[in-house]
């Protein structure tokens, strides 16, 4: 799912803006914007307009024997004759062997799910989006969008279940670890949907959406399945997601200091990209993280995944970030590393002989970094993505991705609100960098210069060598129904990257999840790295309480 941490989505183009030490006009910030989200030369090769098309045929003069071929054509899988799209090169990049991704939506529902009031639903919502009803085709090494007819038979899967199971949470759990081990075929639109109708601890039904990466990234796909629903108070009402609003900063400075401060601020931004983008050089060709019980081996993307999740109370997090003056984001970093650190020095611990009782077991430097994969293109609105099912309107969609390697700092702290403070240092650290735009530049060089086999390879070795994935998506603030089935809970993950650990947190109206996407050979009891960081959370929370910061 590309994915990541929530970086506003204009950060990097603000921070051109703050090049120029002197007030720019809308006009310029916006032909600024535009030159440096689009680039003429990636949209026209890299992006598209979708928009909800007539499927009309070509026009073109056939001979009868022509148009004889052009009816086997349009009975093979369901195909109609139309005009065809090529894939872009990210998506092209999810169907190589190291890198086929998929991204898992779980949707925990309040009530039974009703397939018939589904699958009449993705009829009018869903399908509407041209990749969901595409084929992908590959033909003399190209690979193209292919418009066809979707059987929902197809798509919308509804096993026969035991209702009077002993475990259904263990049975949901292993469920969607077999689904890990499989693939989609490709006579259909590589999308899915399961409906198991299980009561477990957290719900009364449960939804799997799996749809191949190359449909989209992890940001626009969960758009997209939010834009199919409604708020629960108001059937015609899309999900309210917050968007964080910047403050308006009112400074006495004038003349000389505020040039003086810009400049500086432009040096830093200067001297953090020049070091990330070593570093993205120096991991592409030997920078490896330290190998430690969390850094999956080689050959981590063919393992089958098991996906495991807790949902904590966000409230306890903004108590966290209102006391710390930092952000949902850090806290969400801090508890985790917070959390990796408790698992990590446990593992270190039983590895010693004779059972050491050292407070602090681990060694005295780990190197572990996540990679995120960053859309750079600024992701659509549930809103243009709900206009553009509804009332044919454009929407633009594609991937431009970036990397971005976030450092994680493993130690035991005396004092727990130092891992927020560390989290937030290197949080705000990364906002001041062009890193992702840098490295979506040398990839794009890569692929152009050598081909999609050698970009490939960049993105294998730069994210094999790093030892997680971690990502913060933001979800509705009220209650919210999927075709009118009312959701207790979301729990996005993926399967087939060359790691083997992600870590994923979801918020839903007051409630946040936290799900983890583990290869059981690498680490056997996912639920307890679960429960390290939610205690993690409970630690960082009463210290705030102890020293009264709230």
């Amino acid at each position: 799912m590309a994915h990541k941490i929530e970086l506003p989505r204009r950060t990097y183009v603000r921070t051109i803006y703050n090049f120029f030490p002197f007030p720019l006009s809308n006009s310029k910030k916006k032909f600024i914007g535009n030159w440096v989200l689009r680039g003429r030369k990636m949209e026209s090769t890299n992006s598209f307009r979708l928009r909800k098309q007539a499927l009309k045929p070509i026009e073109t003069a056939r001979s009868s024997a022509s148009q004889r071929d052009e009816e086997e054509v349009s009975k093979n899988n369901g195909q109609r004759t139309c005009e065809e799209e090529p894939l872009s090169p990210s998506s092209r990049l999810y169907h190589e062997p190291n890198f086929n991704v998929y991204v898992i939506a779980i949707m925990g529902c309040k009530t039974r799910i009703y397939p018939d009031v589904v699958k009449a639903n993705l009829g009018h919502t869903l399908l509407r989006h041209p990749r969901f009803s595409s084929l992908q085709v590959e033909n003399n090494g190209e690979m193209r969008w292919v418009p066809t007819e979707v059987d929902l038979e197809r798509h919308v899967i509804v096993p026969e279940l035991d209702q009077n199971m002993d475990s259904p949470d263990k049975f949901l759990e292993d469920y969607v670890y077999n689904l890990s081990k499989t693939t989609i075929d490709k006579s259909q639109p590589l999308w899915d949907l399961h409906l198991l109708n299980l009561r477990t601890s957290q719900s009364e039904a449960v939804g799997i959406f799996r749809i191949h990466h190359s449909l989209g990234d992890g940001t626009s796909l969960l758009s997209l399945l939010l834009a199919c629903t409604r708020q629960m108070n108001d059937s015609k009402a899309l999900p309210t997601i917050p968007i964080r609003k910047k403050k308006d900063k009112k400074s006495d400075r004038i003349g000389i200091w505020r040039i003086l401060l810009r400049f500086w601020f432009v040096l830093q931004v200067f001297w953090n990209t020049v070091v990330d983008v070593f570093m993205f050089i120096a991991t592409a060709l030997f920078l490896t993280d330290t190998q430690n019980p969390l850094k999956g081996l080689p050959g981590s993307e063919s393992t089958p995944r098991r996906i495991v999740y807790r949902t904590v109370s966000l409230d306890d997090i903004k108590f966290v970030k209102n006391a710390m003056n930092t952000t949902i984001n850090d806290v969400a970093f801090g508890m985790t590393q917070a959390g990796l650190s408790r698992y990590i020095n446990r593992i270190c611990e039983n590895k010693k002989d004779g059972g050491a009782t050292e407070t602090n077991n681990l060694p005295k430097s780990i190197r572990l970094r996540s990679n995120l994969l960053v859309n750079i293109r600024p992701a659509p609105g549930i809103q243009a993505l709900a206009d553009m099912m509804e009332k044919d309107a454009e929407v633009k969609w594609g991937n431009w991705i970036g990397y971005v390697l976030l450092p994680f700092t493993i130690a035991v702290r005396e004092d727990p609100l130092d891992y927020v403070r560390n989290a937030k240092a290197i949080i705000d650290r990364k906002k001041r960098s062009l890193e992702a735009f840098c490295t979506f530049y040398i990839a794009d060089w890569a692929l152009n210069l050598f081909g999609i086999k050698a970009a490939s390879a960049l993105s294998h070795k730069v994210i094999s060598r790093t030892t997680m994935c971690f990502s913060n998506m933001v979800g509705p603030v009220e209650e919210i129904g999927f075709c009118g089935h009312p959701m207790a809970f979301l729990a996005p993950s993926s399967y087939g990257q060359p790691y083997a650990l992600m870590i994923n947190f979801q918020s839903y109206i007051d409630k946040m999840t936290i799900v983890l996407s583990v290869d059981e050979g690498t680490i056997p009891n996912p639920h307890q790295l679960c429960d390290d960081i939610v205690e993690s959370l409970q630690i960082i929370k009463d210290a705030v309480m102890t020293r009264g910061l709230a």
